[in-house]
This record gives C-alpha cells, structure tokens and sequence, in this order.
C-alpha cells in the first residue's frame, strides 16, 4: 500500500497543478524551487512572487473586455486595487505596471496618492474611488487632492452627514453613494454598518446632492463581504442594487458608473474550482438585461480587488523545529514563528490557507497540528479547508522538514502590525521578493531582513 505524502496528494487532487509541482522531493511555487531559497536566506521567510500580481490584473482585465466585447455591452471596465491589501511599495510598483486605478481607505492613503504621484507612478487623471468612514481630516486631505487638480477623485458617501464636508468645498466634487447591504442571513446584523439605506437613496440624491451645481452624483457603489459567488444572496442583492441604479439614472444622466464592490476569490485549497469566466460573464449579462427592460444606459464598471490581486502572490516558510506528542491522537509540530503574528486571519477570522511541505514529500505521513511559538493557546494551525485535518510528512530531527503556508499575500502584514510590536516579541520574519528578468529569469531581493530586538524594545521605549 503506497502511504507516501505524494501519494496522498497525488491521490486526493489534481496534482501537479498550476502554481504547484515537484521537482524531486522538493516543492516549486510557480517554477520556484523553494528549497533553493530556504538554502540562500534560511526561514522564517515571507516571500513574494511578483510576477503573480500582473498575471492576476491582466487575467480579471482580459475577462471582463472579452464578456463586454461578446455581449455587445455598452460601456467600459476599470480595475481598482484596494490599497489596504497590501500598502508595500513593492506591490504598488507591480500594480500600477498594469494600467489600473485604486480605490482609498484612509486619511494617510491620500498621503500614499501624493508619494506615488511623485514618484510619476500615477498621474493626475487615474480614478481614486475613496471609501470608508471620512472623519475630517479624510475629507479635508481628498478635497485638498481635488484643487491641486487630481480629476477623478470619487468620495464614495458612507453616510449622509459626509456630505457636509463637501458642500462648502471651493471645488466640484464628483461623488458615489454605497448602498448598505443586506448581510447574508448566517451573519451578527441584518444590514451593513458601511453605506446608506436603500429607502434613503433616491430621496437623499433629489434633496441634497442634485440642487447644489458644485456636486455631481457619479458612482453607485456596493459591497458584498463574501465578494462575487454564485449563490442566491450574491444575485438577490446585485438586482436590488440594478433597481436602484436604474432609478437614479433616470433622474440623474451623470451616474455613469456602477461599482461591483467585493472581490474574486483566490485558491485556498488544492481542490479549489471558481468558474471566473462564467461569473464575469453572467454579471455583466445581468446588468445589460434589467438596463435595457428599464430603459437606461449601461454604466462603467468598476471592480475593487485586493485580495485577488496579491494574495496568491505570497508565500510564508517555516522550519518544523520539534515534535510533540500530548495524548494518544494530539501530535503537534513547532515550527521556528508565530502563526498569530505572521498570519493573523488565522487567528481573527479562522481562515485556511493551502499548507505543503517544501521536502520530503516521499516520507510516510501523519496527522499533525501546527503550534507556533507563542505561549497564547490560540497560537495554532489544525486543518485545511477541504478536510478537518492536516497531514505532513513524519518528522525525523536529523533531517530539516519544511512547510509553507501558500498565498498569504494579503492584509497579513498590515493586520499585524508590519515592523512594530509582537505577541511575545517574536520577530517578523525576513522578506524576500522574487521576480523574473526580461529573459524569464528569477531574480531575488531582501525587501527587509528579520526583525531584530533592538527595533521592537526601541518601539516600546527602552
């Protein structure tokens, strides 16, 4: 009986597949043979694989003209990346390669926009679509773009008291609303916290947004938390959404784009199956059948993506440093970080990431937990989405085991706090960014080596 980890690999899914092979025992990421890395610059070791976030913009881009082009869909595409998925200039610098505009969440990514427009990363005439809850000095910095002459600058209203800070601007101001969802029915509230009522919309347009001549209501934006699934909740409140797009445009000619808040998902399992091509597809087809049965124009579409754009580009490497059996079932394996600090989704939302082994993928296997170094008992790791468990090759001490913990590319480092303060002053680990020459060569870079001691009691005041 073949009781290898390839064999149980090989055996449960489709492998190899895209972004993952074998090249003898050892794993390749995307062509990348890992180990190669572990020898160079040792673990922990977060990486980033660059060329994954093009590929990921051109693939969503290429969707969404080729259904537009079939469908005979009047109206254009833009793709917005959600700056809060990851703020590293490194990734800004692939994303803006791209052609792609970006969507704000902050008063300080204003101060980003203004460092990226020095640099001549983006220009004056690239859509910033500015979300969230403005306190003052959000709205204050976003007027501030506008009379220095950025043209597309959209403050998408979160509520109806955002207004105020516009109305009195020395400037015109080209607005968006968000709709406050429905939250599907296993969710803590009915309605989302983030945007105005439906009810309150076309009331609130035709008495405060459409007698002042310094304001025009350009964008209908809405956001779905689990992003763009086949599922009944997904296409309820994309119509409820086309119902009110269409009856504000056919008061108001200037909305013009609608926004598709909510991202793609990314592949979090060996066995993940998303039909991108049918969805893209299906929504514009959507959007084009009730325009025309309302007899309106169809608008610009607009999509946010973070997750989808860099997620799949990040790796996290670990050293399996010992074995521990607790009870007759409980085996656990150490590895050299926390699991809290390195990849809080985790921990905050019991998120599942694809977990492989870098080596030794000819050994016998069994089942194990992940524990980090932390003393907090939440600091762990015990299953993978397509099965409630997690199984690796069985540790021998004498020879190093490693594991990666696949496409954390996203929010990681800014949920922990990148280059501050840790649970238990474990250090961030190094990071490496991987690219490809013009020639299709690897090419490799330390962003920033592993946090050191003095950086953190510096920090805290010592």
């Amino acid at each position: 009986m073949k009781n290898t980890y390839f064999d149980l690999i090989n055996q449960t899914y489709y492998f190899p597949q895209a972004g993952f092979a074998l090249t003898d025992d050892h794993l390749l990421f995307n062509g990348i043979d890992i180990m190669d890395i572990i020898a160079k610059y040792g673990s922990p070791l977060r990486i980033f694989y660059l060329p994954k976030i093009g590929a990921q913009i051109q693939k969503a881009k290429e969707l969404f003209n080729n259904s537009i082009e079939k469908l005979s869909y009047n109206g254009k595409y833009y793709y917005c990346f959600c700056t809060k998925s990851s703020h590293f200039s490194f990734v800004l610098d692939e994303v803006l390669k791209n052609k792609v505009h970006l969507e704000l969440s902050s008063a300080f990514d204003v101060d980003l926009v203004r460092k990226l427009h020095a640099r001549g990363s983006i220009s004056k005439e690239q859509f910033m679509v500015c979300n969230g809850y403005k306190p003052k000095e959000y709205t204050d910095k976003l007027i501030g773009l506008m009379k220095d002459g950025y043209k597309n600058v959209l403050p998408v209203l979160d509520n109806m008291d955002e207004l105020d800070a516009y109305t009195t601007a020395d400037v015109d101001v080209n607005l968006g609303i968000r709709i406050a969802a429905e939250e599907e029915p296993n969710f803590e509230f009915y309605t989302s916290r983030l945007g105005i009522r439906y009810s309150d919309i076309h009331n609130f347009y035709l008495e405060k947004i459409k007698p002042n001549p310094h304001l025009k209501l350009r964008m209908l934006h809405f956001f779905i938390n689990k992003g763009i699934q086949d599922t009944v909740y997904y296409w309820s409140e994309l119509s409820k959404v086309l119902g009110v797009y269409c009856e504000l445009r056919k008061v108001n000619p200037e909305l013009t784009m609608l926004n598709l808040g909510g991202g793609f998902p990314i592949q979090y399992s060996l066995d993940f199956n998303y039909d991108y091509e049918y969805m893209i597809e299906e929504v514009v087809r959507q959007i084009q059948h009730r325009c025309k049965d309302e007899g309106v124009p169809t608008p610009d579409l607009f999509t946010e993506f973070g997750n989808f754009t860099v997620g799949e580009s990040g790796v996290l490497v670990f050293k399996v440093l010992g074995e521990k059996l607790q009870n007759d079932q409980e085996r656990w394996y150490m590895i050299n970080n926390s699991l809290m600090t390195t990849m809080p989704d985790i921990y905050g939302i019991q998120q599942k990431f694809i977990i492989l082994p870098i080596n030794h993928w000819f050994r016998p296997f069994q089942r194990v937990n992940i524990g980090g170094l932390s003393c907090d008992g939440s600091d762990y790791y015990n299953s993978e989405v397509s099965q409630n468990q997690i199984n690796l090759p069985v540790f021998d001490k004498k020879e190093s085991l490693y594991v990666g913990f696949f496409h954390t590319g996203a929010y990681q480092e800014s949920l922990s706090g990148y280059g501050g303060t840790k649970h238990c002053l474990i250090p961030s680990p190094k990071v490496l960014l991987i690219n490809r020459d013009e020639v299709g060569n690897l090419t490799t870079q330390v962003f920033r080596e592993e946090q050191q001691a003095a950086e953190m009691l510096q920090i805290l005041g010592y």
